[in-house]
């Protein structure tokens, strides 16, 4: 999730350079954004720019900060609220479009009244987040290209991800183990807990050896934090006895 984070400063710092004149007072309350270094203090940060400047141009970019606070805090309805916001001001944030679906895919459950219209409109945001990444431009003239195709890859590779957790829900699971597969494959710096999430839909879809292998990536990485090893771990011994009872 490292990378995410810095997604949104690296973005939020653009917008700041390439936007047009504003005033001493309005540049100091988006500065009060960038710089708030804890969730609480972002959101404090936002709701007193948008409070004193509603029209400024920062508006989309510092509700998709307030909305990416929430979604740290593990407050997914007000992430909701605010990604919303944030596409409202603006509806090519390509941030926002990943927030609420990804948020909408995870607080979603098989049994939810609403559960179809939800996944719904996860899915159209995370496809229309692809769409849109892949065709925007870098956001900062001074960040290398390779540096911005590799955030971009990431991005996509986020809303794939989301897109598996939406098959998942409706027990689709090839369709889920390829979502899983082209977030880890196509992105820059693949997400160890989504190499989890394959490994376990593997498991599910009683694709045994595959199952395995991909733990082994996970359990082979020195970097992987002790949280996600021990589930792999889980994982890998679940697939073991799946090929042994097969």
């Amino acid at each position: 999730m490292k990378m995410k984070y810095m997604i949104v400063g690296l973005l939020a710092a653009g917008s700041l350079a390439m936007g047009q004149k504003v005033s001493q007072k309005e540049a100091e309350a988006w500065n009060g954004v960038i710089a708030a270094a804890t969730p609480d203090a972002k959101i404090a940060a936002v709701d007193n720019l948008i409070s004193k400047f509603k029209d400024t141009q920062f508006k989309s970019a510092a509700l998709m900060m307030a909305g990416d606070a929430y979604q740290r805090k593990g407050d997914a309805a007000n992430a909701i609220v605010y990604g919303n916001r944030a596409l409202e001001a603006d509806p090519k944030n390509f941030q926002a479009m990943l927030l609420v679906s990804g948020q909408l895919a995870q607080m979603t459950k098989e049994f939810d009244l609403d559960k179809d219209e939800k996944l719904k409109q996860a899915s159209k945001l995370a496809n229309d987040a692809i769409t849109t990444i892949n065709a925007a431009a870098k956001p900062n003239p001074q960040l290398p290209d390779d540096q911005w195709a590799a955030v971009k890859k990431d991005m996509v590779s986020q809303a794939h991800e989301t897109l598996g957790v939406i098959a998942s829900i409706d027990k689709k699971w090839d369709t889920a183990i390829t979502e899983f597969k082209t977030a880890i494959d196509d992105a820059a710096q693949p997400e160890p807990s989504t190499m989890v999430r394959l490994t376990a839909t593997y498991n599910i879809a009683m694709k045994y050896d595959e199952a395995g292998a991909m733990a082994d990536k996970v359990l082979a990485n020195p970097n992987v934090p002790d949280n996600l090893k021990k589930m792999a771990q889980d994982q890998k011994q679940r697939a073991l006895k799946g090929k042994t009872q097969k």
